[in-house]
């Protein structure tokens, strides 16, 4: 594809998405608030390993958050149901770099219609205490962290990214019951999730109730202090899942797969562990300006080491909100991160061992209150764990939200 053509799909994809954002937002019942999206997502590898191509995915979500207080006369209940379409194609694949994390973070779990969320969150009283039972994405409440940056490793809940196979983050929901006890400055949580591989089959459904190998069982506690008026947020968490999972590596008597062929060793139930970090350090303290100035991030993530492909992985950054003067909700972003393939693997791909590094810088430019054009160039050192070499990736992310 020509720089010409690429500008041309750049071109329709913005135009897409503030189309969509135009849309008059139909009136609807008191309590009753419709929100929807599109993400389109184009990148296009200009030099390094693989071929020159330019690929674009993109996501719609169309979802209803009904105030059970107002129509069900229900104090203090939220429902909440959401569906998905994702479309397009992976450069990563088509190009034959192949990294370990997505270049286009919107491209994956199927290019297909899905039922996201079909949950209902009950506060209990006064107590700061809630429950949210339903259909629910693990990354919606645990390891949460924005999907500001194009590339997969700056994106969305950190486990889900590491652990595709048990973790599942948006769109690919699942059966399952989260508690939080929240105060002024911090909050602890538990989940319970069934872990049901038909959940990434590729059709539209309400919800598998076969299938079901176990239970993830995520934990997280957050700490939420305004430093000299400036909103942070620090948390600790981990997870459990109780399915049976093989080995990578060892068959059932201990010794290599790759030279005997047997069946793997398997044994119940797989973790891991995370730290996340973010607070602001520049701009306005006061609530409302929450995310104005500059924002430092850090999120460290670590999964078992007997079953995982990717067994960790580290990243950290800066957004800066108003960066120029008379933009103010215009955002600069910045980030570098690695992820690491399983050093256990080595017996079996010895020439795809190394750590993927990744570094990435957008722009995002706000056209008004509803539609974002996000120019970025990602740096991929080692791309899928290949030592030695060094791919680089032109992209545009443009967004459009409702209501803005």
């Amino acid at each position: 594809m020509s720089p010409r053509q690429i500008g041309g799909a750049l071109a329709a994809a913005a135009t897409a998405v503030g189309s969509a954002a135009c849309a008059e937002v139909p009136r609807l019942p008191d309590g009753v608030t419709l929100s929807g999206g599109l993400v389109s997502e184009t990148a296009w590898s200009v030099s390094g390993p693989g071929r020159r191509v330019a690929k674009e995915a993109g996501q719609f979500d169309l979802g209803a958050t009904i105030d059970a207080g107002e129509v069900l006369d229900v104090t203090g209940g939220t429902v909440q149901a959401t569906i998905t379409y994702r479309w397009g194609e992976d450069l990563g694949a088509a190009s034959g770099l192949r990294p370990q994390q997505l270049v286009q973070e919107i491209y994956g779990r199927g290019q297909t219609w899905r039922l996201t969320q079909l949950w209902y969150q009950q506060a209990i009283g006064s107590s700061g205490a809630d429950l949210k039972v339903g259909r629910l994405t693990l990354g919606e409440d645990f390891a949460t962290f924005r999907c500001a940056f194009q590339n997969l490793t700056f994106c969305g809940s950190q486990p889900g990214n590491m652990e595709s196979d048990d973790w599942y983050n948006w769109p690919v929901s699942q059966w399952g019951a989260r508690g939080r006890y929240k105060r002024a400055r911090g909050y602890v949580q538990l989940g319970l999730y069934e872990v049901n591989p038909r959940n990434l089959e590729k059709d539209f459904t309400v919800g598998r109730f076969k299938g079901a190998t176990g239970v993830m069982i995520p934990v997280e506690a957050a700490w939420t202090p305004r430093i000299h008026g400036r909103a942070g947020r620090y948390r600790l968490g981990g997870w459990y899942d109780t399915s049976r999972a093989a080995d990578l590596m060892l068959d059932r008597k201990g010794q290599l797969r790759a030279v005997t062929g047997e069946a793997p060793k398997d044994g119940d139930g797989r973790g891991g562990a995370y730290v996340m970090a973010e607070q602001q350090v520049t701009g306005p303290a006061e609530p409302a300006e929450a995310g104005s100035g500059v924002t430092l991030f850090f999120n460290a993530a670590q999964a078992d080491r007997r079953t995982s492909r990717i067994d960790r992985q580290v990243y950290g950054g800066a957004f800066w909100r108003g960066p120029l003067g008379g933009r103010p909700r215009d955002e600069l972003g910045i980030a570098v991160g690695a992820t690491r393939r399983n050093p256990r693997l080595r017996a079996l791909t010895p020439d795809r061992i190394a750590t993927e590094y990744v570094g990435e810088v957008f722009y995002a430019v706000r056209l008004n209150r509803a539609v974002a054009l996000q120019p970025n160039v990602q740096l991929i050192a080692n791309p899928g764990g290949a030592p030695g070499r060094t791919a680089a990736i032109v992209g545009l992310k443009a967004t459009a939200r409702l209501p803005p």
